[in-house]
């Protein structure tokens, strides 16, 4: 006779475990201790088979039915589904692990063993990190266009364009990660190529006359901020390299009798090892700041903690401070406004002022012949620069 939630319910426990049987193999196992367990006896290939389908009332007389149901389909196609229920957990256990965060960890992970620098790595964690807010817990395998679509989207509608499709770009490389190690079949975001705004490029905004160079490095000069901001803001106007590198330079870098900073591999855009010849106005700048940071690894370290580096976010407020808003001027800047004078100036082979950028050639091919560091003349190139920056007078030559 079929069972009823009334007589699973009212079922009492005794010392030995019983059975309620609903029929076709299905019944309840009443335990001593009161548990309702429900199992589905079945034979399959002559022998028989006990599956697990769940507690009541968890499972309800319903859903249990429909378990036995399925199992008996099963059966029918020669399959066994104590087998299938197995495979079926330890698929559910795959995709726990093989969701997109945990590709996506993965992949910044080998971000980092490649040595790749630390602001790269950061800005793919950050741009996977918003990703990982809609899709992190999704089975990579199962991640469609659409939804991937969706969780650029609301970053594309905040107007960051250059951003979303960053993160597009980014989501691409740990999904080819997935395909490359057989946790994915394909790359969705590869269907989305022309589906995001493309952003019009702005130039980083930069003062390139000499005149507004001078008057800014007088600015710089009479700033009431901390030594090691305006010092910073010097050398960035003296060396013209990356903001990055500067706040992040080391003292064990500077060989200040070689008059030389050599910046390592790994903290160069390119990653590649870079000398830069020092001015005399470089030089007096360093041997101003050894007394106040020489104590710490970094020449600028931050205020809040020396274990840490200068933010570039102090550089540009202090830009703002004296000033200069963020369509004049940015510590980015100074690299564009070298760079404008010295072309301008007719003065230095093109090849050295690249090298001074620490530019690589875009072409693979004069790449590979024009190797040479141009470095006699990139010593004369940044002597004339620091006294074009650092004159008495304001006029344009």
């Amino acid at each position: 006779m079929p069972l009823t939630d009334a007589k699973i319910r009212n079922a009492v426990p005794s010392e030995k475990a019983f059975k309620l049987s609903d029929g076709g193999g299905l019944h309840v196992l009443v335990t001593p201790h009161g548990s309702k367990l429900w199992r589905l006896k079945y034979r399959l290939n002559g022998r028989e088979k006990l599956l697990s389908i769940g507690s009541y009332p968890v499972v309800g007389l319903k859903a249990a039915r429909a378990a036995r149901d399925g199992a008996k389909e099963t059966i029918a196609a020669g399959l066994d589904p104590s087998e299938e229920k197995r495979r079926s957990k330890q698929r559910a256990a795959e995709d726990a692990t093989n969701t997109f965060a945990a590709v996506a960890e993965e992949f910044v992970g080998k971000l980092e063993r490649e040595g790749r620098a630390p602001v790269t790595v950061d800005k793919a964690r950050w741009l996977l990190g918003m990703a990982n807010a809609t899709l992190g817990n999704r089975p990579i395998a199962e991640i469609s266009a659409r939804e991937v679509l969706a969780a650029i989207k609301p970053i594309e509608a905040a107007g960051k364009y250059e951003t979303a499709r960053r993160m597009r770009a980014t989501m691409s490389r740990v999904f080819r990660l997935a395909v490359a190690t057989d946790r994915a079949d394909s790359d969705p975001t590869s269907a989305l190529q022309g589906a995001l705004i493309r952003p019009n490029p702005t130039p980083r905004a930069a003062i390139t006359d000499l005149v507004g160079l001078r008057t800014l490095y007088r600015a710089i000069d009479a700033y009431g901020g901390q030594l090691t901001t305006r010092s910073a803001l010097k050398l960035l106007a003296l060396l013209a390299q990356r903001p990055g590198e500067v706040r992040q330079a080391r003292w064990d870098e500077f060989d200040a009798d070689a008059r030389v900073w050599t910046i390592p591999a790994d903290r160069m855009k390119m990653r590649r090892p870079h000398r830069v010849p020092l001015s005399g106005p470089a030089l007096d700048i360093l041997a101003a700041l050894k007394p106040v940071t020489g104590w710490a690894d970094y020449v600028f370290p931050s205020i809040r903690s020396p274990r840490r580096p200068l933010s570039e976010n102090t550089l540009n407020v202090a830009l703002r401070t004296m000033g200069y808003d963020q369509t004049q001027m940015t510590s980015h800047g100074f690299r564009a406004g070298f760079s404008t004078i010295a072309n301008e100036s007719g003065l230095w082979h093109p090849d050295a002022i690249e090298r001074c950028l620490a530019h690589v050639e875009g072409n693979a091919v004069r790449r590979a012949y024009a190797r040479g560091e141009h470095w006699d003349e990139r010593v004369r190139l940044v002597d004339w620069w620091a006294e074009q920056l650092v004159r008495d007078d304001l006029g344009s030559t």
